[in-house]
């Protein structure tokens, strides 16, 4: 049996979608998300990722990579990147000059985390990419036109990626299923899994990650990222209560809907059906709500599980002190040793 790494041990990162709140616009996302970002490097978080997704009128990081530089030149040291770029939305060249240019201007602090899905329906994609509408089937190929348009090997191609090419840029693949699992093993590369909303397949993926990793000339060990929702305060009862705004956008997502992220509420009965409800408390496997020591003891619980090497943390909290707070709380989870509670 592998030995489990503790809390302690571990890297601890920030996912941020720079959610827009009900009564508020994308300014006051991109500001509130600049602020968190700089505490969290206060609090010594390692990363800070943002996700792209498009067309839902929560969600303002749809820009990602315009974003990271926003939060890049706001902060110091801690690493900024994507969590990820939907790369069926764009051509390689595009990724690797934009983010060619990210780690120019922020050397040594740039994440390119890669999804194969499009992070939104159909419709959306299409618009995104009028031209043409990608699969999830040629990933991999243009995975590997990416990888070479950053690699020193290009320098004779046809094709360069101007800045980019040399770089080396860190590049991670994000998943929720077991096919981001076997190319991320094969490739030898990271893998951050989203257990945050798609926990089903989670420890097979990452299992089978481990079991079938391939050390490449960017890692020579596997390395897997988990992320999961934290909602923590001072008492279980506050937390609970913060978490209605989150369970209120799940129940967006479960109805198709979307919308600004709304008021935290006292209760939940009345909003949601019982079968509603059970579908997000599903797709939630991976959220720990509660107290520091109650969120602590979660965590310890699901490290011996998952045995990750790094849990990134995503917090849809309304308020934003309190959400600062509650990330405040959870790098104290890893800071403090198990006997501190």
């Amino acid at each position: 049996m592998k030995n489990i790494k503790p809390l302690g041990e571990i890297a601890f990162s920030v996912l941020d979608l720079a959610i827009i709140k009900e009564q508020h616009d994308a300014t006051d996302a991109f500001a509130r998300s600049l602020g968190l970002a700089k505490h969290a490097e206060k609090w010594g978080y390692k990363r800070f990722w943002l996700a792209e997704h498009h067309n839902m009128v929560s969600v303002g990081s749809s820009a990602t990579a315009v974003l990271i530089g926003h939060i890049a030149g706001g902060t110091k040291s801690i690493r900024v990147g994507s969590g990820g770029i939907m790369l069926p939305n764009h051509a390689p060249l595009m990724v690797a000059e934009q983010f060619g240019t990210l780690a120019s201007l922020y050397p040594e602090r740039i994440d390119l985390g890669l999804g194969r899905a499009p992070g939104t329906d159909q419709t959306t994609a299409r618009a995104l990419r009028r031209d043409r509408l990608e699969t999830v089937e040629e990933f991999p190929r243009e995975l590997e036109e990416l990888q070479l348009y950053l690699s020193d090997e290009n320098i004779d191609g046809k094709v360069r990626a101007i800045p980019g090419e040399g770089l080396d840029i860190p590049i991670y693949l994000l998943g929720s299923s077991m096919s981001s699992a076997v190319l991320a093993a094969k490739k030898g590369l990271p893998y951050a899994f989203a257990s945050h909303f798609a926990p089903a397949q989670f420890l097979d993926a990452v299992r089978y990650y481990r079991d079938n990793f391939q050390p490449s000339e960017y890692l020579k060990h596997p390395h897997v990222i988990s992320c999961v929702n934290v909602i923590a305060a001072e008492t279980d009862k506050e937390a609970h209560k913060m978490a209605t705004s989150f369970y209120q956008m799940a129940l967006g997502i479960v109805r198709r809907k979307s919308y600004p992220l709304r008021p935290p509420v006292d209760t939940m009965d009345g909003l949601w059906t019982e079968a509603e409800a059970a579908a997000i408390n599903q797709m939630m496997a991976c959220s720990f709500v509660g107290s520091a020591a109650t969120v602590r003891e979660d965590l310890e619980h699901f490290q011996e599980i998952a045995q990750v090497d790094e849990i990134m943390i995503c917090s849809h909290i309304y308020d934003h002190e309190a959400r600062l707070k509650s990330y405040e709380l959870a790098a104290s989870c890893f800071r403090e040793p198990a006997n501190a509670r």
